[in-house]
């Protein structure tokens, strides 16, 4: 890995994070909130690992592009990211789609998030600029690909992550020659190209982008000037800089921030249910492919005043318990059990109720003697006393979105619809 700089690039670049998008494969869990904001991890929002990526790589000067029904989005950074100090040259802006440009345009695709911002960014007069996916997990220091993106003399350097070349198809995928500059940039191709060297694996984007700003603001106001485009990055200004240009790939496994207990490079794209479940399982496990306990790495995010977790009971099937758990704060455990499940702030479990393999988000209330298993279950939901689920796929099918891999995703309105 190279060494840092005595004099951080980080300290001259604004991260500009991308964070309008709905992420409707999360079907329901994104009715209300945009994918950003979905809760992760027990106690923080998709967003923060963004967020907490740049502040703990050094950046001071951070702008989040808003648009898909954004107030939850807004109120957990106002709450959350109100930390930053102008007398520290230190700036959090949160900008929604706000007509900026034209009375009738909103921000038209991810490229036209940032170009309507143009005069901001310029305010700032930073030497780079970070660009980020809102939506995805991971620990990633950014200063060292923005050393790279210098020494390289790149027009823009592209955050790439190794994947299994058939799992790639699914991804804008990088073509790279032997010295990591970027040939072509195919979005989800039926035959990935490989990387040079390893014919069993390909790069894929991970949407995050380093560039000059000047740089940046002529190659956005060039595209905008463009009837035919997009305004997207990944279908407009990356191919048009692969094709004029020169990019380069940076790898992922050297930034990427891992703990004594992470033995590999850490990333999830956690868009469906089925992943969002997963990614969020696996930290109940002894030691986690994600440590979210990692000190020098912290996961900043709105932290709650809220009393400890409690746990009561001690009788024969009516003992408060958690096995393999994940259990936030405030959440009171009433004669319930849990099993490799992850509870996030504020939830009631109340008597003879069984939870395994569940994921509940805050503020839920979980009636007696219910039984609930492979469940994702919403904000707030009340699930009522004896409902089970994880049992009988027909039957849940009906009454719950149920993944091919029989993960239920439970919110209120459907409970509402049930006849109990």
């Amino acid at each position: 890995m190279v060494e840092k700089r005595i004099q951080p690039l980080a300290r001259d670049a604004m991260a500009y994070v991308l964070a309008g998008g709905r992420g409707s494969r999360l079907k329901e869990l994104t009715d209300r909130r945009a994918k950003p904001a979905v809760y992760f991890g027990g106690k923080a929002r998709i967003i923060d690992f963004a967020l907490s990526n740049a502040l703990n790589s050094g950046i001071r000067r951070i702008g989040v592009a808003t648009q898909y029904k954004a107030h939850s989005l807004i109120r957990h950074m106002q709450r959350g990211w109100n930390f930053f100090r102008p007398e520290r040259n230190e700036s959090f802006d949160i900008l929604p789609a706000s007509q900026r440009v034209s009375e009738t345009q909103w921000y038209e695709g991810t490229a036209d998030a940032v170009y309507q911002n143009i005069d901001i960014i310029q305010d700032y007069g930073v030497e780079y600029m970070v660009i980020l996916a809102g939506d995805h997990v991971y620990k990633m220091d950014y200063e060292y690909m923005l050393q790279q993106h210098v020494d390289s003399g790149a027009d823009v350097t592209i955050g790439c992550l190794e994947v299994p070349r058939m799992e790639a198809t699914g991804f804008g995928v990088v073509h790279v020659d032997e010295t990591d500059r970027i040939i072509d940039f195919v979005e989800k191709p039926a035959d990935p190209p490989s990387i040079p060297g390893k014919p069993e694996s390909s790069f894929a984007s991970m949407g995050i982008y380093v560039f000059h700003t000047k740089f940046l603001i002529d190659a956005l106001r060039r595209d905008a000037a463009d009837p035919n485009s997009s305004k997207d990055f990944g279908k407009d200004i990356i191919p048009y800089i692969v094709k004029n240009g020169k990019a380069v790939a940076h790898r992922f496994a050297q930034s990427c921030v891992r703990s004594d207990f992470e033995n590999e490079p850490y990333w999830r794209d956690v868009g469906t249910i089925e992943a969002y479940w997963q990614a969020n399982i696996d930290l109940t496990a002894i030691v986690p492919d994600l440590d979210i306990y990692d000190k020098s790495w912290p996961i900043w995010t709105y932290a709650e005043i809220t009393p400890p977790a409690k746990f009561v009971h001690d009788d024969e099937n009516r003992r408060g318990s958690a096995t393999s758990s994940v259990v936030a704060g405030d959440c009171i455990i009433s004669g319930a059990s849990l099993n490799k499940s992850l509870l996030f702030t504020g939830v009631r479990a109340n008597s003879y109720s069984k939870l395994e393999g569940a994921v509940v988000l805050p503020s839920v209330k979980i009636g007696r003697r219910a039984q609930l298993k492979n469940v994702v279950i919403d904000h707030g939901v009340v699930i009522p006393e004896g409902l089970i689920v994880g049992e009988d796929p027909v039957l849940d099918a009906k009454r719950f979105r149920r993944t091919d891999s029989g993960i239920c995703l439970i919110t209120q309105p459907m409970i509402d619809k049930l006849d109990l």
